[in-house]
């Protein structure tokens, strides 16, 4: 069974918000296992052990949470070329910008040759109902695709 790792830092309401549209969207696609990790405490064998990823992070100061950075510190090299190509999708909430993180992130999984398979879900301020359906397909879309390319 494919496997999607939700990797996320939720120090917010509005982070926790988009995480659970998030996890209601992966959940509701059948052949799939969906595991949930914060980013302080997921690892490079976490990144390896699965198919796909879903990342949220709040945009610090304009930048990629440390959080979420750490993770990648740690799962980094362990990753190169065997996760090259996995399907995978970002999440980002900040109170006025969001693009610094964005780009972080980008710079990251550039590396790893991942693969986009939705935009990017970016959230200012509180978050709407169209930013948790927006979400909630994130998280769909990228378990489909577990599916689909299984």
């Amino acid at each position: 069974m494919p496997t999607l790792l939700v990797v996320h830092h939720t120090p917010s309401p509005a982070t926790h918000t988009l995480l659970g549209a998030v996890l209601d969207g992966a959940r509701q696609v059948e052949g799939v296992e969906v595991r949930v990790r914060p980013a302080l405490t997921a690892t490079a064998l976490d990144a390896l052990e699965c198919d796909g990823y879903v990342l949220g992070t709040p945009a610090n100061l304009g930048m990629v949470s440390g959080a979420l950075k750490h993770f990648f510190d740690g799962a980094y090299y362990p990753s190169l070329g065997a996760t090259a190509r996995r399907p995978w999708g970002l999440y980002v909430h900040g109170n006025d910008d969001v693009e610094g993180a964005v780009r972080n992130v980008e710079r990251i999984v550039t590396g790893l040759e991942w693969s986009q398979v939705h935009d990017h879900v970016r959230v200012l301020g509180g978050p709407t109902r169209e930013d948790t359906d927006a979400c909630w397909d994130l998280g769909a879309t990228v378990a489909a695709r577990l599916v689909i390319d299984a």
